[in-house]
């Protein structure tokens, strides 16, 4: 008897803007968004850390070409600093490595945050997914070795101190650039501070170009489980989908015509013409009839495809 083919899902492309429970998994969030819309393939833009909530744009199917653009994204958190304690991981989950009685005043909290602005240098935790010779930083970390991960550059637009509810802890909201480690702004701002800090609180609000508004709770489409036909619980799944072109409004737009569209899908370039045609650029989007089909780059008045959509 012949092997039966694998199921390889439904081929629908989109973005879901998820709200991520506290305590699951970015790789968890996925595979069960992935398992709900039956999907061929699915891929997410930006790691959240388990004890951490909020946005985690997931994409599906082609719209997984789109990831890289999200990834560049800017991104806002709220997040809260326990002081006394500096933690492993630098968050709850960690042990404690280092104590103090000494707490800090608003006063001396707001003064240090000038120098967490713009591009800094950052050492990323032992606990994340930085790469050491081949290896994830936190496996390394979690089998007993000496983590020790060289500073990078990241980039802080903005860090406000939005209160203190006692003694004990700060809650602030940043807004930063690809690759920073909120939980390391805990530590560095403990140890300036000479108190020690961790993470006790984390939520992501934003992922440009998603706001907090387009975000869909992860209950609420388990809910739809519930909804025995197929066609039914899908289509309501499906409604929660932005087009894949959502995740591309920072580049330059080219609106093509069909006869256009058919040179692109065969890999050909086209020609631009009218003096609205983009100049000179790495990447920009090709839309026909309002959906995604292309992204490229325009050199010498053409538009030439690097990635083609199922328009």
């Amino acid at each position: 008897m012949g092997r039966r083919g694998k199921n390889k899902g439904r081929p629908i492309s989109g973005w879901l803007v998820l709200d991520k429970p506290w305590d699951f998994g970015s790789t968890e969030a996925v595979s069960k968004i992935k398992w709900l819309f039956k999907a061929e393939k699915a891929g997410h833009a930006g790691t959240l850390d388990p004890l951490a909530s909020g946005i985690l744009p997931i994409a599906l199917g082609d719209a997984t070409k789109t990831v890289p653009y999200v990834m560049d994204g800017r991104k806002i958190y709220e997040f809260t600093v326990a002081w006394g304690q500096e933690r492993n991981t630098d968050d709850l989950e960690g042990e404690v490595t280092s104590s103090s009685d000494t707490r800090p005043d608003k006063a001396a909290i707001e003064a240090i945050l000038p120098q967490y602005t713009g591009v800094i240098e950052q050492v990323p935790p032992a606990f994340s997914a930085v790469k050491i010779a081949g290896e994830r930083a936190y496996d390394m970390a979690r089998d007993g070795e000496v983590v020790e991960i060289p500073a990078r550059e990241v980039e802080i637009h903005r860090i406000t101190l939005a209160g203190c509810p006692d003694a004990d802890h700060a809650v602030f909201e940043v807004e930063c650039g690809k690759g920073t480690y909120v939980r390391a702004l805990a530590r560095d701002f403990g140890r300036q501070l000479g108190c020690y800090g961790h993470i006790s609180q984390l939520r992501r609000t934003m992922v440009a170009p998603f706001p907090e508004d387009a975000m869909v709770p992860l209950a609420e489409l388990i809910a739809l489980e519930e909804i025995e036909d197929d066609a039914e619980r899908l289509a309501q799944l499906d409604a929660f989908l932005m087009p894949a072109g959502e995740a591309l409004g920072m580049l330059p737009r080219i609106d093509v015509s069909e006869d256009q569209a058919h040179r692109i899908r065969m890999g050909n370039p086209i020609i631009l013409r009218g003096r609205d045609a983009p100049v000179a650029t790495d990447d920009a989007c090709a839309f026909v009839r309002g959906a995604l089909l292309s992204i490229g780059e325009v050199a010498d008045g053409e538009f030439r495809p690097r990635r083609v959509f199922k328009a």
